[in-house]
């Protein structure tokens, strides 16, 4: 049976949905038996909010010292800069609030003073600055945590990796390489592996071009990196098939015969994959050290302080990485009596 674990959780930009889901998950006290909670913002912020959403008084906010109590939110209080914060609008001061709450989260995470991570939505324009240069969290947490990152988007029913994330559409055959592709497939097959315990992985590629270029009609990308690298990885012993036409592959539900498709660009695979799975699935930083996990919408501006926003993608992205967790806590442990035995 799994316990508990301490969840490390920041809260993205506080003029979107973020803060108003983490608290109104946390009105059901059963959420207690599985997490302790550590919230990384300032406390005067969250106060405000729970107050505007008039959520339960019993909701306890409680600024932590040396410990974490198990049936409160904890919050590691954080300076509360000056400027105005307004539901629905794009703020510098809001930027750097997000900002702060996630380096302090990863400080954290990197100190194991928490299990894992789960991030509320960003906004990626007013997060920039010289500390923040990334197109995205993914980015940022692999540079701050040494590792090589996969973006990983987890449903019931759906997985889909991307070979390439936040990147302009111009720039992705320039970057598509079979080293690139090769190593983008290890680290989704690791992840299937360790964080999912399949033991022997089934991986569906999707082509880059329409038709996968129709024998190099409609480019030659797909003839010269994708089908000659699944082909050296099939002759390995790896269960990874294609390329396959994107236009089709979801509609006739070839991907139900997979455990994960890799889709080469960002649009390729999150449109269908939030199309069958919206509000339910879960982005995952696969390939680092740390688990870090998010839900699949952004800071939804347009509902912003309505009391409207949805709670179950950012609850799934929770219990998937406490999941995740203890998938890996368990193989360490095997790992390490293995080694005793020998």
């Amino acid at each position: 049976m799994l316990g508990k674990i301490k969840l490390g959780i920041s809260v993205g930009d506080p003029n979107g949905i973020g803060i108003e889901i983490i608290l109104k998950i946390f009105e059901d006290r059963r959420l207690f038996e599985f997490f302790t909670p550590l919230i990384f913002a300032p406390i005067k912020l969250l106060e405000n909010q729970k107050k505007h959403f008039q959520f339960n008084s019993s909701l306890t906010l409680r600024k932590i010292n040396h410990r974490l109590h198990k049936a409160q939110l904890n919050v590691f209080d954080l300076p509360m800069p000056a400027g105005n914060l307004v539901f629905g609008e794009a703020s510098k001061t809001a930027g750097l609030i997000a900002f702060e709450s996630l380096k302090s989260a990863t400080t954290a995470l990197k100190k194991d003073e928490i299990d894992a991570l789960v991030t509320a939505p960003i906004n990626k324009d007013t997060i920039q600055s010289k500390d923040f240069d990334f197109t995205g969290h993914t980015d940022y947490l692999a540079k701050e945590l040494d590792g090589k990152s996969l973006m990983f988007m987890i449903s019931e029913s759906l997985k889909v990796a991307l070979v390439s994330d936040h990147i302009a559409v111009k720039e992705i055959s320039g970057i598509l390489s079979i080293e690139l592709l090769r190593e983008k497939i290890y680290y989704l097959e690791s992840a299937l592996k360790e964080d999912f315990k399949i033991s022997r992985p089934r991986i569906a590629v999707l082509g880059l071009n329409p038709h996968t270029g129709d024998k190099g009609v409609i480019g030659k990308e797909d003839d010269e990196i994708t089908r000659p690298l699944i082909k050296e990885l099939s002759q390995l012993g790896h269960l990874v098939f294609g390329p396959y036409a994107a236009d089709s592959f979801f509609g006739h539900q070839t991907h139900l015969r997979f455990d994960a498709v890799m889709a080469i660009y960002h649009d390729q695979g999150l449109i269908p994959f939030k199309t069958l799975t919206f509000g339910t699935g879960v982005n995952f930083t696969a390939g680092l050290s740390k688990v870090r996990t998010s839900p699949d919408h952004g800071t939804a501006f347009e509902i912003a302080g309505k009391g409207l926003a949805e709670t179950e993608s950012f609850r799934n992205a929770m219990f998937l990485a406490r999941r995740i967790y203890f998938n890996r806590q368990e193989k360490k442990n095997l790992t390490n009596i293995s080694k005793v035995e020998k």
